[in-house]
């Protein structure tokens, strides 16, 4: 994920990286980020913070989903310094510059202080239209994995003490951890959330059994959720994926990035997905030209 910013980060702006890590991770990420510097000119900064939950019932928010997750729902009070954050997930990557999202940030109005994608685009396959046993956001409620948080606002809105009865009076129905509290809490504050299009948060549920999400200028953040980076269920996912994890800085991007997949993946395919290849392309395609830089060997 943090690679795929780097890459596709055309205008070559500051970046600066804020890493929620375990302890036992935190001299890799460093080890690697530091390397990583040296070889991009340092475009980007970084700092790495410990995990930090509440103490009342501090190991029930770490297993609330998957190990960790219920760690953006804090990020308001760790994150003092910062006024604002894009968040996430660790199973997204960027084909896209960051600041084409980040720019989002100016179409909030007064009272908005976070921004989602829809959970999903079609009500005969929603999920929380369906199955949900508590309020959740709009019609089909949001997906939390890629969010623009304004934490000043958040922070006036006093934020933890909204998340923490919400958990209390629903930790029995929530199925998908942090997703479905913040889902409960935009239910009863719509006035808060700014709602982006799935572009910007892309799962293989948008192409899997059938297109239903535009994307008419391409797909911008890739969202690998339910471990379609690591199977072979939806092959254009784990082909951009493993692509961007193989790739060497300062090479070229349209031979070793573009041309991979393009040569990689095998069409006709029976996935759908696949056969959207010009959609999750037309961004790479658009800002990297043919022999636009001389590959460095």
């Amino acid at each position: 994920m943090i690679k795929s910013a780097i890459i596709f980060n055309r205008n070559q702006s500051p970046l600066r990286f804020v890493i929620i890590a375990e302890e036992k991770l935190k001299l890799n990420f460093m080890e690697k980020l530091n390397d990583w510097q040296e070889v991009t000119d340092r475009i980007f900064t970084y700092e790495i913070h410990s995990l930090t939950f509440p103490r009342a019932n501090k190991d029930e928010w770490r297993k609330l989903f998957k190990p960790c997750a219920a760690q953006r729902l804090f990020l308001p009070s760790l994150l003092q310094h910062l006024d604002a954050v894009l968040y996430v997930d660790s199973d997204t990557v960027f084909l896209s510059p960051v600041q084409e999202i980040w720019a989002m940030f100016q179409n909030f109005n007064a009272s908005q202080f976070a921004g989602m994608a829809p959970e999903h685009e079609d009500t005969n396959a929603g999920w929380y239209n369906r199955f949900a046993r508590h309020p959740y956001y709009g019609e089909l409620g949001v997906n939390s994995g890629v969010m623009l948080m304004n934490l000043t606002r958040m922070r006036d809105f006093r934020w933890e003490e909204h998340i923490l009865p919400i958990y209390r009076e629903y930790r029995l129905q929530l199925v998908w951890g942090d997703q479905d509290i913040l889902n409960v809490l935009f239910h009863y504050n719509p006035d808060r959330l700014y709602v982006f299009p799935c572009d910007w948060n892309y799962r293989a549920d948008h192409c899997m059994y059938m297109s239903v999400c535009d994307a008419p200028d391409g797909v911008k953040i890739i969202h690998g959720n339910r471990g379609y980076f690591h199977s072979r269920a939806q092959p254009i996912f784990n082909l951009i994926y493993s692509t961007i994890e193989e790739f060497t800085f300062r090479s070229d991007v349209y031979s070793n990035f573009i041309r991979t997949i393009e040569e990689s993946l095998v069409l006709p395919s029976n996935s759908n997905c696949d056969k959207l290849l010009d959609k999750f392309l037309q961004d790479p395609r658009k800002y990297f030209k043919e022999n636009q830089y001389e590959e460095v060997t």
